[in-house]
């Protein structure tokens, strides 16, 4: 059975904007690379749908995480794509984050919360200097909640400080970021072929 991957694209920038994605290409690429490793890919814009504020599972009526959560727990992996905003991650992005806290409190019939044994990975871009930054500030939420960080599990791209050139205008990816792809890809689709295979321990009584 091939592993299974949601990809969460945290962009500002719903469907219906006339604007292409750079997050969006950076989760296409990384997509592709999972193919080869076994790993089919859905992806989601976080945009689209009206996801509330809060931090637990189900804000009520109208809120579109409940069904995007059903998503994250079917998945082996959860792929972060996020764009740098003011030197931080978006606040879409952070929005996912704070719902899934609610998997602090949620738990499994082993004690184990439901997030156990789900590898997490990031894709960053920006036109300015942060990735490092943005990638530990999600990787410790990520950490927080219950999932697992792979060797390398980030691939980012940043333009010049300032500068007007966005990932999405590039006529072909940099070499850089195509070995980030790849090892965040073969990296990623390892650890969770493992932990699939051998769950975390139950929680001791």
């Amino acid at each position: 059975m091939p592993l299974k991957a949601l990809a969460l694209n945290s962009t500002l920038k719903s469907s219906a904007s006339s604007e292409a994605s750079s997050t969006g290409k950076l989760l296409q690429l990384i997509a592709t690379e999972f193919k080869k490793q076994g790993v089919e890919t859905e992806i989601i814009r976080l945009a689209d749908h009206d996801i509330k504020p809060g931090v637990t599972s189900d804000e009520g009526e109208g809120d579109a995480w409940p069904d995007i959560r059903k998503k994250v727990l079917a998945a082996d992996i959860v792929l972060i794509g996020t764009p740098i905003w003011l030197g931080q991650p978006s606040s879409i992005c952070k929005r996912a984050l704070e719902r899934m806290d609610a998997f602090l409190e949620e738990t499994d019939d082993q004690g184990r919360m439901v997030s156990y044994g789900k590898v997490a990975a990031l894709a960053v871009v920006g036109n300015e200097d942060g990735a490092h930054h943005v990638s530990a500030e999600v990787y410790q939420a990520l950490n927080d909640v219950g999932f697992t960080i792979p060797a390398n599990a980030v691939a980012y791209w940043v333009g010049e400080a300032m500068g007007s050139t966005n990932y999405v205008d590039l006529p072909e990816t940099p070499e850089v970021v195509q070995t980030m792809v790849e090892m965040l890809a073969r990296n990623t689709a390892h650890l969770a072929g493992l932990l699939k295979s051998a769950q975390y321990p139950a929680e001791e009584q």
